[in-house]
């Protein structure tokens, strides 16, 4: 880690509702500031506009990283979609939640860890680094070495994220709807329920090692990918043990030769085909710091199962409709594929039907050029910003796609964003003919 983010993290019922009051207080001060200034200038500013300003996004930015838990999670989860669309400040504050958190100092992290495995846990190890090396939002990860020379990743919960998760939640929809960054006739409810179970899932150390298990044996013959075994005997329920394996964050992956990026992002791009449409399990969180590079073999490292989840049958079927109409280059398929997955209304479809068929040209005139799909070519992007510009400001016509829609997406897209990272150019028609073919 690059700088000293070390803070307490707030454990109680109390001291996270207070932090949860601060923030609200101080993105009202924001807005009323800002406000005065631009109506002094004669403009007539939106709610959600005086929001979404650069004061306030630090503030929401730093407050959430603070609290940990649901309450950042939340931001990260809905953080990867939609890059290219939201308001340039809303992106900011998501993007950097993406990027870490505070960790806890060492006095909480000792009370954890006897919490978890007793006050004389240390005679257990040869050395445990009390310097995390990374922190994120449910918990942090130390590395430990055993008396017998195996080294150790160590996953430490913070405290309270496991009994704060509903509550925060909750907060963090009751800012949604107080700041207007989504309008009223936006239900969330079914996301809120699902983040809720999911959260309450990924807090359950002892489930994310069985998903471990499960992807190392589906993996087990792929020589692209790397999946650390859990160690049992220093797994609980807020602690999860498992091999260190050495890796290179992903990141740098982007000054590698273009063949080894190419190749890369090929594989990370064939087992979300697989997972959707082979294995129905998924990994659906794609956060970067959930991939490892191995620059001398070439491998993947896998991390972080706690999202791991089946795919309903259905969710899979609608994504193969989608791709099979893209791949038909059919554009009345893919209108009618991409509604009834849910990405967009029958409402939206109604009030901007020829700007969503507009969009569906620019997306399949891209997608159709012969060869490798360049990822560093972002030209449509703007074409289709401008197209749908109309459509994100007509806030009464927003709405929350299916959610398992979501979770999927949310995979896609992270992975989509990573390849734009790596300018990677990959084959990506041949890889989805040649899954859906074997369906």
């Amino acid at each position: 880690m690059s700088e000293d983010r070390g803070r307490k993290v707030p454990s109680g019922r109390l001291s996270r509702l207070a932090a949860f009051g601060q923030l609200a207080g101080g993105l009202a001060g924001g807005a009323v500031a800002e406000g005065a200034r631009r109506l002094a200038r004669g403009e007539r500013p939106a709610l959600h506009e005086l929001m979404l300003t650069p004061g306030n996004a630090a503030r929401l930015t730093e407050q959430l990283s603070r609290l940990r838990g649901a309450a950042m999670k939340l931001g990260q989860m809905i953080s990867l979609d939609a890059g290219d669309m939201l308001p340039p400040e809303l992106t900011a504050i998501l993007a950097r939640l993406r990027d870490g958190a505070h960790h806890m100092p060492p006095a909480q992290l000792q009370k954890v860890l006897a919490a978890e495995w007793g006050a004389d846990w240390r005679r257990r190890f040869a050395h445990f680094d009390p310097r995390p090396l990374a922190a994120a939002s449910i918990g942090q990860v130390h590395r430990a070495r055993l008396p017998d020379g195996r080294d150790l990743a160590i996953k430490v919960q913070y405290p309270g994220v496991a009994q704060s998760i509903d509550a925060d939640v909750d907060n963090v929809a009751t800012l949604l709807r107080v700041s207007s960054l989504l309008p009223s006739s936006v239900d969330i409810a079914p996301l809120l329920a699902e983040a809720k179970v999911q959260l309450h899932e990924e807090a359950d150390y002892r489930r994310e090692a069985e998903q471990m298990r499960r992807y190392r044996a589906q993996l087990a013959d792929d020589r692209r990918f790397v999946v650390p075994e859990p160690v049992e005997e220093f797994t609980t329920t807020r602690v999860l043990a498992m091999d260190f394996v050495s890796g290179r964050p992903i990141d740098t992956l982007a000054d590698a030769a273009q063949d080894q990026r190419d190749s890369a992002v090929s594989a990370l791009l064939d087992l979300v085909l697989h997972e959707l449409f082979v294995f129905g399990f998924m990994q659906t969180d794609p956060n970067f710091a959930n991939y490892r590079w191995q620059p001398e073999t070439g491998r993947l490292v896998l991390l972080d199962f706690g999202a791991a989840r089946a795919v309903p049958p259905e969710t899979a079927a609608a994504y193969r409709a989608v791709v099979k109409a893209g791949l038909a280059e059919d554009p009345a398929a893919l209108r009618e594929a991409i509604l009834a997955v849910g990405f967009v209304s029958p409402l939206l479809l109604e009030r901007h039907g020829a700007r969503i068929d507009a969009m569906i040209a620019v997306l399949l005139a891209h997608l159709s050029r012969p060869g490798p799909l360049d990822f560093s070519d972002r030209r449509f992007v703007s074409e289709l910003r401008a197209i749908g510009k109309p459509i994100v400001a007509d806030r009464e016509a927003w709405h929350v796609p299916p959610v398992q829609t979501l979770l999927v997406q949310r995979k896609v897209s992270g992975t989509a964003l990573l390849a734009v990272r790596m300018e990677a150019r990959v084959q990506i028609r041949d890889m989805a003919a040649h899954v859906i073919a074997g369906q």
